[in-house]
């Protein structure tokens, strides 16, 4: 099921357990709050409204109240002496959709709670041999650490095998200066 409600003059179209960032709201985090501008509640059959569906609400859970990040306006008036500086941060808040609500009924007045993630478990492959890898790796350390011998340097760069450049004879003395022949 999903509906497409407005709020802060901007629509979304959202579905169960979606998160989204909408412009301020009133509400501590935790606290459900209710969008009543439904525009579009869809499924197995589509209601639309005309404008908004009768009796739909979408009821969300505060997850944060929070700033975007910082935009300067930067105003300046060339060969005037005149520019201003002005930064913005857009407050927002950050929801998680909870119920599609249909026929005036009322939201549950708490969140539901998320499952937990389980840490993803190791292959059972990898097990067998890991068992008998630890009964023989302390053994196998000693023997390692008395084989290890010094990091190899890195190669050093190869010279180039241009020729190197001819040093500038000295001019002769009795040369004119700053030409190739005498000027009449």
């Amino acid at each position: 099921m999903f509906a497409v409600f407005k709020t802060g003059g901007k629509q979304y179209r959202v579905a169960a357990d979606d998160v989204l960032k909408v412009d301020k709201v009133k509400g501590e985090r935790g606290e459900i709050v209710e969008f009543g501008e439904v525009l579009v509640v869809g499924g197995d059959s589509v209601m639309l409204g005309v404008p908004t569906v009768a009796g739909a609400t979408v009821a969300a859970e505060v997850l944060d109240q929070a700033r975007g990040p910082k935009i300067i306006a930067f105003k300046k008036r060339r060969r005037k002496n005149s520019r201003r500086k002005r930064g913005h941060r857009q407050e927002f808040t950050l929801v998680r959709i909870t119920e599609i609500l249909t026929d005036g009924k009322k939201p549950s007045k708490t969140a539901p709670p998320r499952p937990k993630r389980a840490p993803a478990p190791a292959p059972a492959a990898e097990d067998a041999a890991g068992k008998a890898a630890s009964a023989a790796a302390p053994a196998a350390e000693g023997a390692a650490a008395k084989k290890r011998k010094a990091p190899a340097k890195p190669a050093a760069k190869p010279k180039s095998k241009a020729p190197p450049a001819k040093a500038k004879k000295p001019a002769p003395k009795d040369a004119p200066k700053g030409g190739k022949g005498k000027k009449k």
